[in-house]
């Protein structure tokens, strides 16, 4: 009993402690700031907003707190040895890399930097420093990468599962130019999930031990118990123009899951063999840069799938709680006719539709190449083309830059990133995807 009321103290403790620091408050304000940015985007390309960016925050903030919740409770069997300086050790190199780029704000990247420094000061035992130095170097060398390294593959793990759970369902459409120019249709898939963790670490108590030996730590454990908080951000970003968002989305969350279990497995081997703990920083860094340079390469080897076919539409997104959403119309459907009369292009739909201005009935080629109809009444005030955002034609005004995105274009979206049509940079030329945050976190 004595235990179980020095562990719901200590969690107390860890939860306040939790609300004091202003990380978690930051990695909320980033979740806001990125879902705002995708609803201005939105607006300016098709003049409507697809989801609630207040929605889209607490559902990714509560998606993060189950993921806090649950990677907390197998890391209490792990054990991490880990201070309040060791946390803002890794803090301050997560704010230094997402300064180059947004999407180096993942664990994985800050976490495999600090375990190549602390390798090389491990090599010059001497080197001490003096003042603040000697405090910052201290603190590296005494941070325990293997544990650490462990707590990166429990997140991917977990971010992996969480792709597969919300990742398609945060999918925002757009237009850009593909491989010859022309303009394609795709998906910019982006989400961040605050996680706050509560990590079980050794400390010197009067109170109970634990009934287990966590993994790290080893004989410290033996003079008790504390809880210590630690909010991280995790998330992806991928753009996808030959999949369908629900297929890259499962496709990215089995690379994670793999990713997750890869440097889960180089962090156990390290704990018992100190030489493995380099290769192991290395790879929790390249083999996620690995990935992100496969997706690219994926994309840019498939034919897009969001582009007209001769004699119809092919559909890009469905607009919620739309006409063609109750009418069941999917994404990547293809419309054929409208009223009888074969649609091309938009004008001649728009023209279509006004012939009957109250109803409408629709011929659809569904995802299976087979043909079904459709037909509903048309209320005053419902959009103009039933909610579906359709491919780009040749007449499209604008379309997406692709470019990296730095915290000044998070903080203060530019108008030059939905760009007039004919000023557009083609594509591959901006490095990285539009709208990247961290790909993976």
């Amino acid at each position: 009993m004595d235990l179980v009321l020095e562990g719901l103290w200590n969690l107390a403790g860890a939860v306040g402690q939790l609300f004091l620091q202003p990380f978690y408050y930051i990695s909320i304000i980033m979740v806001l700031l990125l879902y705002r940015r995708q609803v201005i985007l939105e607006r300016r390309l098709f003049h409507v907003r697809m989801n609630n960016w207040l929605t889209q925050t607490w559902r990714t903030v509560l998606g993060g707190l189950l993921a806090g919740i649950v990677v907390s409770l197998v890391a209490a069997f792990i054990g991490m040895t880990l201070t309040i300086e060791g946390i803002l050790c890794i803090w301050a190199v997560t704010i230094v890399l997402l300064l180059v780029r947004v999407r180096y704000l993942c664990l994985a990247y800050s976490v495999g930097l600090l375990g190549v420094i602390q390798f090389i000061l491990d090599r010059f035992p001497s080197f001490v420093g003096s003042g603040f130095g000697a405090e910052v170097i201290h603190t590296v060398r005494e941070l325990n990468i293997p544990a650490l390294l462990c707590l990166v593959g429990l997140l991917h793990l977990a971010e992996g599962l969480l792709v597969r759970w919300q990742g398609a369902s945060f999918a925002g459409p757009l237009f850009f130019e593909g491989k010859r120019g022309k303009l394609v249709g795709g998906y910019q898939m982006q989400s961040l999930w605050p996680v706050p963790l509560l990590l079980l670490i050794p400390a010197h108590t009067t109170g109970g031990v634990l009934p287990w030996t966590p993994l790290f730590g080893g004989d410290a454990w033996q003079d008790g118990f504390g809880l210590v908080a630690l909010p991280i951000i995790i998330g992806f970003s991928e753009m996808t123009s030959g999949m369908l968002p629900q297929v890259k989305a499962r496709l990215t969350s089995n690379r994670l899951l793999f990713y997750g279990l890869a440097v889960l497995a180089l962090a156990l081997l390290s704990h018992w063999w100190s030489w493995i703990v380099l290769p192991a920083a290395l790879v929790s860094f390249l083999l996620h840069e690995g990935l992100v340079w496969y997706s690219r390469f994926e994309e840019q080897e498939s034919s897009p799938l969001f582009v007209n076919p001769t004699g119809g539409l092919k559909v890009l997104a469905v607009l919620p709680d739309s006409p063609a959403q109750e009418m069941g119309i999917l994404v990547g459907e293809t419309i054929r006719k409208v009223n009888g009369v074969p649609v091309p292009t938009k004008e001649e739909m728009h023209a279509a539709l006004r012939m009957n201005p109250a109803f409408c009935k629709l011929e659809v080629l569904n995802l299976k190449g087979e043909i079904k109809f459709l037909q509903r009444a048309i209320y005053a005030g419902e959009h103009h083309q039933l909610g579906v955002i359709l491919a780009p034609d040749d007449k499209a005004p604008i379309a997406v830059r692709l470019q990296p995105l730095s915290l000044l274009q998070l903080l203060r979206p530019r108008r030059s990133e939905a760009d007039a049509r004919g000023k557009r940079r083609p594509a591959g030329r901006g490095g990285d995807k539009a709208s990247q945050p961290p790909s993976a976190g």
